[in-house]
């Protein structure tokens, strides 16, 4: 990647997140020459950018369609009664461009096809999946395994989350542990709060890969669940029939 450094006033504005135990300015530089995709960026999606543009990373990348509806307003944090009715991506990444002048924020208003994911994955240097269905997290999966890009998987039901964070090559990928697309309900619940947890912890996982701090958790699936108060990571094994990421 290519170094840029930053400046006085950049510093000032991160001067909370670099120090011992936290970012070095190195680290920093290394957030601002990164692009991030997240996709999509509803309740654990806007976190995520939220989280990634005010933390300065170069180029966040959303993408979502369609159009914001009420029930979505209990986890959304991107959206407002006022975009009600009106497509959800330009006006989420407006309110990402309010939050961080030195990042620069690229909307898609739709979710990513084959095509285009494997495009995005090719011009990024990590995926966060944060869609509801399977088709769309395995699609995204596929396509950072093929770009061998980092890939981080967000999930969430009810009171639960869920974070896989996969290192192509070396770890397992989604498809290890899902090698079909198990049932799905595409109107499930969720508390908006989980949302909100998962997503952040997602942001955190990418900032620690991007900058080099911290360790990230390569090959595990991490999982809060919120009804119990229980935390609990499972290591992930590799399976080496996996029509993904088998011989990457």
């Amino acid at each position: 990647m290519r170094a840029i450094s930053l400046s006085p006033e950049e510093l000032e504005r991160y001067d909370r997140q670099i120090g011992p135990g936290v970012l070095s300015v190195d680290g920093q530089e290394r957030l601002k020459n990164a692009s991030v995709l997240i996709t999509r960026v509803g309740g654990m999606g806007g976190p995520a950018a939220l989280n990634l543009t005010m933390a300065g990373v170069g180029r966040v990348i959303i993408a979502h369609g369609g159009k914001m509806i009420s029930p979505d307003l209990n986890r959304q944090v991107l959206g407002s009664e006022s975009v009600l009715g009106k497509p959800r991506a330009p006006d989420f990444g407006e309110y990402l461009r309010t939050m961080n002048r030195f990042v620069e924020v690229e909307v898609i208003g739709h979710e990513p096809d084959d095509a285009d994911a494997a495009a995005l994955a090719a011009r990024c240097d990590l995926i966060i999946s944060c869609p509801p269905t399977f088709e769309e997290r395995l699609r995204l999966n596929r396509a950072a395994v093929q770009a061998g890009i980092p890939f981080i998987d967000a999930a969430q039901w009810g009171i639960t989350g869920t974070l896989i964070v996969v290192k192509p090559g070396e770890t397992a990928c989604l498809k290890c542990l899902y090698p079909e697309p198990p049932p799905f309900e595409e109107f499930f619940p969720v508390i908006g709060a989980i949302s909100s947890a998962t997503g952040s912890l997602a942001a955190l996982e990418a900032i620690k890969i991007l900058s080099g701090s911290g360790k990230p958790l390569w090959g595990q699936m991490l999982t809060y669940d919120g009804y119990q108060g229980n935390v609990a990571k499972v290591k992930l094994s590799r399976r080496e029939s996996c029509a993904c990421c088998a011989g990457v």
